[in-house]
């Protein structure tokens, strides 16, 4: 039951699922995290494994950047392949001064400039949330960690390069981080009755200017992934 994105049959794909922009990342995790992982997918290099992680099935995929991306990969695993929790795992901007390059930011909400809502036709602007239960396990394994991170609101845009300086607006209502994703996860799992939640590492400091490199990006967020896959488990 392959779709034009996804090669892979039912049953190959777990019920829980870690979302990464870039693919590579994804292929990091599946190698270094997953036992025995086996490559459900490579479709427009959208590199997509399933293994175990401490025993429990876990599926680890690329979803490329922006909200029509990641929401064409978010619905099909939940549509097609039975998929109950998405974990977008990624990259974010730094908006508000108290988030620090390599902070984690995990995504309470997401605040967005985009019409992603307009086709579910509700009579007002619908709010991007994650799942409580998800996002309060995810916080647990945060504190036990010891990381430093942050709980709140995310702005998902639909532009990388901007036209106008959009910060300071950002700042003023409280946002923490601005990413492109999570905005269509957050409403493809809430029109789905499924379970998403967000997480970040912050790769860039945007009002500051300092920014990880490149390697950091697609390798170095070890403890963002260790608290996506550590909450998976819990979930069985």
């Amino acid at each position: 039951m392959s779709t034009p994105h996804n090669r892979a049959e039912k049953g190959d794909i777990a019920k829980n699922v870690l979302l990464s922009g870039d693919p590579l990342r994804a292929k990091y995790i599946a190698e270094h995290y997953l036992n025995k992982p086996v490559l459900y997918n490579d479709i427009r290099g959208m590199l997509g494994y399933t293994g175990t992680f401490e025993g429990v099935p876990v599926s680890v995929q690329g979803s490329g950047m922006g909200i029509p991306s990641i929401a064409i990969y978010s619905y099909e695993l939940y549509h097609f392949y039975d998929v109950e929790n998405i974990f977008r795992v990624g990259t974010c901007g730094a908006i508000s001064t108290k988030v620090k390059l390599g902070d984690i930011v995990i995504a309470e909400g997401s605040s967005t400039d985009s019409n992603y809502c307009n086709q579910f036709h509700a009579p007002g602007q619908i709010s991007g949330i994650a799942d409580y239960t998800l996002l309060e396990a995810a916080v647990a394994k945060a504190r036990k960690q010891g990381v430093r991170f942050h709980v709140g609101n995310v702005a998902s845009g639909d532009t990388f390069y901007e036209e106008t300086d959009t910060l300071g607006g950002w700042q003023k209502m409280g946002i923490l981080a601005g990413e492109m994703e999570s905005y269509g996860l957050y409403l493809n799992a809430q029109r789905a009755g499924k379970k998403a939640l967000a997480m970040f590492t912050v790769s860039d400091e945007m009002y500051s200017g300092k920014h990880a490199s490149a390697k950091e990006r697609q390798t170095g967020y070890t403890d963002m992934m260790e608290i996506a896959l550590h909450t998976a488990c819990d979930l069985n």
